[in-house]
């Protein structure tokens, strides 16, 4: 019997143990660790899982500490503080009792307050400008099969162009309706380290520290297609910054993310 190894199937898995645990089907591996938008989502969901009363995500922040492997996780989660408006979390990825990602999570509800519209602007080039990403151009991690990615930017890993950035249009190939939250979390880390495209070798790298800012409530994007825009902010002694700007479809600006990136020859 084959598995079903898609992103919302794994959710699916989640669901149905409440949180507390979930097997990553073989398929995932990026390097030697799972997709870190999937081990993110992970910790996500339980947390939203975990309020009495649902809220708005906020915030996500998470350090990955240690290669998250395919199979087995266990997910220990906990309400940090509870106050009128707003419900601090956090949820630690196991595997084999060690923590492999920490996470922490803000779900607030709106307030009565003026508002600031944002000044950025999606410029992105037409999806069909660029053939869907395939593994017939290049080697590509196996998990790429759950999604749908037209990379419009630089940034391409090994290509020795020394880019700042990089963009992309992508979407998940299962539905995903059921989980807005995953939904997001799950594309928002598919741009590469922008850092590796100043090498024109294969060289490591991963992110240490991951922040996700939800400038529109998940459970309120309605696309499927979102677009990234990422920049390399700064890059020195085996470390780097990079900022992005997750898009809908139609423009809104849904999300900001920012990393901090280990990247050695």
């Amino acid at each position: 019997m084959t598995v079903d190894a898609s992103f919302k199937a794994i959710m699916d898995d989640l669901k149905a143990k409440d949180g507390a645990g979930v097997t990553v089907p073989d398929g995932w591996a990026q390097g030697r660790a799972l997709y870190g938008g999937l081990v993110a989502a992970l910790a996500a969901e339980p947390m939203a899982m975990a309020l009495e009363n649902p809220r708005p995500i906020r915030t996500l922040l998470g350090n990955f500490v240690a290669p998250a492997p395919v199979g087995d996780l266990g997910l220990r989660t906990e309400i940090l503080r509870e106050g009128r408006a707003v419900v601090q979390t956090r949820c630690d990825v196991v595997a084999d009792d060690q923590v492999v990602f920490a996470a922490t999570a803000a779900f607030g509800d709106d307030r009565p307050s003026q508002g600031v519209a944002t000044d950025y602007v999606m410029d992105a080039k037409p999806r069909d400008s660029v053939p869907p990403m395939a593994k017939g151009v290049r080697v590509l991690p196996g998990f790429l099969d759950n999604f749908d990615v037209h990379w419009t930017g630089g940034g391409v890993p090994m290509s020795g162009t020394r880019d700042r950035k990089t963009a992309m249009w992508v979407r998940h190939k299962s539905d995903m309706s059921a989980y807005p939250i995953a939904k997001i979390v799950g594309l928002a880390d598919m741009p590469p380290p922008v850092m590796m495209s100043h090498y024109d070798r294969p060289i490591r790298a991963s992110s240490m520290s991951w922040s996700l800012e939800f400038v529109v409530p998940p459970q309120h994007v309605e696309t499927d297609w979102f677009y990234l825009d990422f920049a390399l902010e700064a890059a020195a002694n085996g470390y780097s910054q990079q900022s992005g700007l997750i898009f809908a479809e139609d423009g809104t600006l849904v999300a900001l993310s920012r990393q901090c990136m280990v990247y050695f020859e």
